[in-house]
């Protein structure tokens, strides 16, 4: 089925699609960028709230188990080797669910995300590797309940996955499933496409881009060819000032805390990470067992350093200020020490999931201030707090608590 409504404006809007559906107004409740409220979902979702003293889940969301994973063939043309894929066509193949709400690709831009309803396995195979850009996904699983469908499973990232919490009781199905991989920021696929153009003269013909946790961007090309990017060699401060749009400079849920599973990268060392988050998620994980190679997570390196670092480039870029370039010549030093002294494995996870809380309080305070008591619960606040970010009593709800 193809979109055909035009999503009303609203502002931070990433166009999950609930304002596409029948009832446009439930943005007012089921949209991660107006009021969340993650406990609530997290107790729907989890049976209860993350922990956040002592625990890895003020940084992560409530999980029962997390692992490095990969499977033991890999799926042709997948990103990395293709967990989530596999897993939705098992899930077709073993009739666990009738449908699967995920994205395809536009047949005229690979990596233009379009949102569809699969019901067949093999259909799955056009759903592989990354997109870049906006799609209503929720739309489409209100469609997959007007089609009668009663047992789906959806592949989300996390402002797509909260607007599916928020109406799951109201949508109804007798099973839902929700497959999370971490949202590493977006932008509109046209944007992507400048990004492109800045790290090949034919970006016409690259098939494959992927961010790794060591330190490197790798691009693949239509003939076969390979090249390898270091993180502090990227074009980044040549992009437009509104290459990331403000509600990806201000999202709170990097990790896509409320989906029964998340499957990414930033904990993998080179591989995937899975975030077995319930009891839907472990039965989930049960349907690979035979196919995946599961080992425990490592963690190296000292976060401390690197996320002040890019604190303060923040704080110069929320101030108007051009970013902070590094020289050339240390850019090649930096680019070799990174990934041998960096944070790495679960260290490096939580070093961008705290540059992501830090960029989202420091975003909020120069261009929305008055959201902030909305928009940013308590445990971001923890994360933050031993960077020098407190939070003032006009940022916060009286319901809550002040850390």
């Amino acid at each position: 089925m193809e979109s055909i409504e035009i999503a009303p404006f609203r502002d931070l809007c990433t166009d999950c699609g609930v304002s596409r559906t029948a009832q446009p107004k439930r943005c007012a409740t089921a949209c991660q960028f107006i009021q969340p409220n993650y406990p609530k979902f997290e107790t729907l979702a989890h049976g209860r709230e993350r922990a956040t003293e002592h625990s890895d889940e003020v940084f992560f969301g409530p999980y029962l188990e997390m692992f490095r994973a990969r499977l033991k063939e890999p799926l042709k043309g997948a990103q990395w080797t293709g967990i989530i894929t596999r897993l939705c066509e098992v899930l077709l193949e073993q009739g666990v669910v009738e449908a699967v709400i995920t994205m395809s690709s536009d047949p005229d831009d690979r990596w233009k995300p379009v949102p569809v309803i699969v019901t067949r396995p093999e259909d799955m195979a056009q759903c592989r590797g990354m997109k870049m850009g906006y799609a209503p996904i929720i739309q489409y699983l209100e469609q997959a309940k007007d089609l009668g469908y009663k047992k789906v499973a959806m592949v989300g990232i996390p402002c797509q996955v909260y607007a599916a919490r928020a109406l799951e009781q109201e949508f109804g199905f007798e099973k839902l499933l929700i497959i999370g991989s971490p949202c590493s920021d977006n932008t509109t696929t046209e944007h992507f496409h400048q990004f492109l153009g800045l790290l090949s003269e034919k970006p016409e013909t690259i098939s494959y881009l992927e961010f790794r946790a060591d330190y490197h961007v790798e691009i693949r090309f239509e003939n076969g060819q390979k090249q390898e990017i270091p993180f502090l060699k990227l074009p980044l401060s040549n992009l437009p000032a509104d290459f990331f749009p403000t509600t990806c400079k201000t999202c709170v849920d990097y990790v896509n805390s409320l989906s029964d599973i998340t499957v990414g990268y930033m904990a993998g060392t080179g591989e995937q990470w899975i975030i077995i988050r319930n009891e839907k998620g472990k039965g989930l994980a049960s349907l690979l067992a035979a196919e995946l190679v599961l080992e425990p997570l490592s963690s190296a390196g000292n976060r401390l350093s690197p996320v002040k670092g890019f604190m303060r480039n923040v704080e110069l870029a929320a101030g108007g200020l051009p970013l902070q370039r590094m020289p050339n010549f240390l850019r090649g030093i930096f680019a070799w020490v990174m990934p041998r002294f960096g944070p790495r494995g679960l260290e490096f996870a939580k070093a961008r999931i705290e540059m992501k809380a830090i960029e989202s309080i420091i975003h909020l305070r120069n261009t929305a201030p008055h959201k902030i008591k909305n928009m940013v619960p308590g445990h971001i606040w923890k994360l933050v707090q031993a960077y020098g970010l407190r939070v003032s009593s006009d940022e916060i709800k009286e319901s809550r608590e002040s850390t």
